[in-house]
């Protein structure tokens, strides 16, 4: 396999991994990829991935704890349409511009 398109399957791999489940497996591809792979761009969409993941259960228990007083369920039902769209459109950018990491928006980048 050609570095190319290694680094198009890693890149895809962590944004997609939110589809594999929403427990540890999800957050447990990127972290592999991350400490397994040596190239940059493949690493930056890896910590890229974990920053949305990480967001994602950050926003879930806040909008989870807004539900006692009404206004967290269409929060939560937002959160969940972004978890779907946003690693969609990540998947589809890395493919198209595999030379630049994608960046979500609106997040805090903890790592």
């Amino acid at each position: 396999m050609d570095r190319l398109t290694q680094r198009k399957l890693f890149s895809a791999l962590c944004h997609g991994a939110i589809f594999f489940s929403s427990t540890i497996v999800s957050v447990g591809v990127p972290i592999g990829i991350l400490l397994t792979t040596e190239d940059s761009v493949v690493k930056d969409n890896a910590k890229e991935s974990l920053n949305f993941h990480i967001n994602l259960y950050i926003y879930g228990f806040i909008f989870a704890l807004l539900t006692l007083f009404i206004i967290g369920f269409p929060l939560l039902v937002i959160l969940i349409i972004v978890s779907i769209f946003m690693p969609i459109i990540a998947i589809v950018r890395v493919l198209d511009t595999p030379d630049v990491s994608y960046r979500y928006p609106f997040i805090f980048r903890l790592l």
